[in-house]
């Protein structure tokens, strides 16, 4: 066997190639959207479900939303804020309310086909999708669509490789499984409300619907689970994702800390129950959030406020000490910061070695330089009211994000197109309208 031997040049030659490449990381192809192909009917309305079928689209699936012909997705009737309208392309859209900015984030790169499937023709059509669809999502109460002629072994009849996906307030089984359930009602009941809120206040609401997206970020990774089973399997699935169980697993730590250790959350405020400072405090103008998760970062933060004897007090000079010296450090710490304005510690904490961040309002997050140069806000035409702006997704692939150039769509928009797809002849369409199925 030959043995190259690698002198110590030509090792030092690899390593400078190495950390040459690591400095200027080269930029790779796109990634082309791994879910081309894969067809999802989107039952679901307001947000866990339709965040959960958009991220789908975003990463190339064909999604099919079906809506009430009528009334479509509740969300679209949540205005004000909406869409300006600058003119009406289709006299058919004359009717249709104005276009909530609501519905418009959460369902970009889908199809909407109304459809009234309690009607028997209804029920016709749903088939013929449920039989070509590889996932369905749906998010009713438990039990109602099986109701209807469309629960999970109804489907599974009709096409056995399906990916059925069931999002619910609390879930297929359990005393509370056919009680509906809101973001807002979970929060409260699983303990999120509880450990949110200033200290000596009432329970309080996080300012966006996050039990909602968090279930829809569990049902995303349940379905891609789902896909790469009947890869190997052959056979599709049911799955079961609801908010309560989303919000009780996100108690992370909070829920170990009364697991393991028996101990009662309570509310902080800004505040972390077990890392002091972590939080957000006042300045001469405004706040500042400041987190020194271990030792070394306090020291460097007492140093920065020209406090170098907290760090080596007995009362602060370890997190458990501090923790336990709250009351009397986090005055400190305020008295000190309120010497100046926020500008001010922005600038001074620099390379301070520690977490920082002015609290920005909405318009200040969107006018972050970050966010201008990661490109966070695309652009889409939609074809009621024009040029959009709209959140991009999350995630780059070799320094790409997905591309996504179909706009969230018109109630209605696409079901003649989708019925033509299906085989339905045109005259037998028009007459499904007359009827108010489609």
């Amino acid at each position: 066997m030959l043995a190259r031997r690698i002198t110590t040049s030509s090792n030092s030659s690899w390593l400078r190639r190495c950390l040459s490449s690591a400095a200027s990381p080269r930029r790779s192809a796109a990634m082309p959207p791994p879910l081309k192909g894969v067809r999802v009917l989107d039952l679901t309305r307001v947000l866990a479900g339709p965040y959960a079928t958009m991220m789908l689209a975003d990463l190339g699936a064909e999604v099919i939303k079906v809506e009430h012909p009528e009334k479509g997705d509740d969300t679209r009737s949540w205005i004000p804020p909406s869409a300006p309208l600058p003119a009406l392309r289709v006299d058919d859209w004359n009717s249709l309310p104005p276009e909530s900015a609501y519905f418009l984030q959460v369902n970009r790169g889908k199809r909407s086909v109304g459809l009234n499937f309690k009607k028997e023709e209804g029920k016709e059509v749903l088939c013929e999708l449920v039989r070509r669809a590889d996932v369905l999502v749906e998010n009713y109460v438990p039990g109602k669509l099986a109701e209807m002629g469309f629960g999970y072994e109804d489907c599974k009849a009709l096409n056995s490789k399906l990916i059925y996906a069931s999002v619910s307030g609390y879930g297929q089984s359990g005393p509370y499984s056919r009680n509906p359930g809101y973001d807002v009602n979970m929060r409260a009941e699983a303990g999120l409300m509880h450990i949110t809120g200033e200290p000596n206040g009432p329970p309080v609401k996080v300012g966006v619907a996050i039990t909602d997206l968090t279930t829809g970020l569990y049902a995303k990774s349940a379905i891609l689970a789902g896909l790469l089973s009947r890869a190997q399997t052959g056979e599709g699935m049911h799955i079961d994702v609801n908010l309560f169980e989303s919000q009780i697993a996100s108690l992370a730590n909070i829920a170990s800390n009364y697991l393991i250790a028996g101990q009662e959350a309570t509310r902080q405020g800004t505040a972390h129950p077990s890392i002091v400072p972590y939080q957000v405090f006042p300045t001469k103008d405004g706040f500042v959030m400041i987190g020194a998760g271990n030792d070394g970062q306090f020291k460097k933060l007492s140093s920065l406020l020209k406090r170098d004897e907290w760090a080596t007090s007995e009362s602060f000079s370890t997190n458990s000490s501090r923790v336990a010296n709250r009351t009397t450090l986090v005055p400190l710490i305020e008295d000190a910061l309120r010497e100046h304005p926020t500008s001010h510690w922005l600038e001074q904490f620099k390379g301070g070695g520690f977490p920082f961040a002015p609290v920005n309002d909405i318009r200040g997050t969107f006018d972050h330089p970050q966010t201008r140069a990661r490109e966070m806000v695309r652009e889409v035409d939609h074809p009621r009211a024009g040029k959009i702006k709209l959140v991009a997704p999350a995630v780059q692939y070799n320094g790409h994000r997905m591309e996504f150039t179909r706009p969230p769509p018109v109630l209605r928009q696409h079901s003649v197109e989708v019925l033509r797809e299906l085989g339905y002849a045109d005259a037998r369409i028009a007459e499904l309208q007359h009827k108010r199925v489609i």
